[in-house]
């Protein structure tokens, strides 16, 4: 069975959707070539707004979804966009996040320690609290975002690092927890993504890059309804780097 085939009629609520040339834009944008119908989130709304207007311009169906992911009322109301458009929800892609608190522990304000935490965290915990009724209806799956920095952890990045970790932990724990319910949840950690930002800040130098289809293609599989992947933290490293 093709991608196309298998995610016909699939509706896949994808988070961190604002910006172009980012994983979140990437993600969603696979799915919906691949036949999905589209939930896309993101707390810029300008930004949201116009990859929605983008995919529609390729034939994808994709509704936008507008708010802080970090607030409980902004994750109900993207399952609830899902279902008054679509009648149901089969996949939640858990992207939103990112590293923003690069530097030596000491210096790291609490207001910073506290951001990092929620953007990779609690945006993942509180959609997946939010999406369990919908997933469990269409025994869907959830797919969360970890990192590299999970396997490898890496200096001065300790926040970030412990974030993606708890997303991990958080991952294989609801996992179990959803088995019952016929919810699959997993993650993938990837390395450095070639993204716009990453190229901007690291240029193509010496750099290392995981490829954007190298990642969607992995979160992809992971969501294929003939999988039955769960619990599993899934590494993507670039080709030749040695990492896990």
């Amino acid at each position: 069975m093709s991608p196309k085939q298998e995610f016909t009629d699939k509706v896949v609520l994808v988070t961190g959707v604002g910006r172009a040339g980012q994983i979140g834009n990437a993600v969603a944008l696979a799915f919906g070539k691949a036949g999905a119908k589209i939930v896309a989130c993101d707390r810029n709304a300008v930004g949201v707004a116009e990859r929605v207007r983008e995919f529609g311009a390729q034939g994808v169906d994709a509704r936008p979804c507008a708010g802080d992911l970090t607030q409980p009322d902004i994750a109900a109301l993207a399952v609830e966009i899902a279902l008054k458009n679509f009648g149901r929800l089969d996949v939640v892609v858990n992207v939103a996040g990112g590293l923003t608190t690069y530097g030596p522990i000491s210096d790291l304000t609490v207001q910073a320690i506290d951001r990092e935490i929620s953007i990779n965290l609690k945006t993942a915990v509180l959609v997946s609290q939010a999406a369990i009724e919908s997933l469990s209806q269409s025994r869907g799956c959830i797919i969360n975002f970890s990192s590299i920095a999970y396997f490898s952890p890496q200096a001065p990045m300790a926040i970030y690092s412990a974030a993606k970790a708890a997303v991990a932990g958080f991952s294989q724990s609801l996992a179990l927890e959803l088995k019952d319910r016929q919810i699959r949840v997993n993650a993938v950690a990837p390395a450095m993504v070639r993204t716009m930002d990453n190229v901007a800040a690291m240029g193509e130098g010496e750099a290392k890059y995981v490829e954007m289809q190298e990642v969607t293609e992995g979160v992809l599989a992971l969501a294929s309804p003939s999988s039955t992947v769960t619990g599993q933290i899934i590494p993507i490293a670039p080709p030749g780097s040695g990492s896990h």
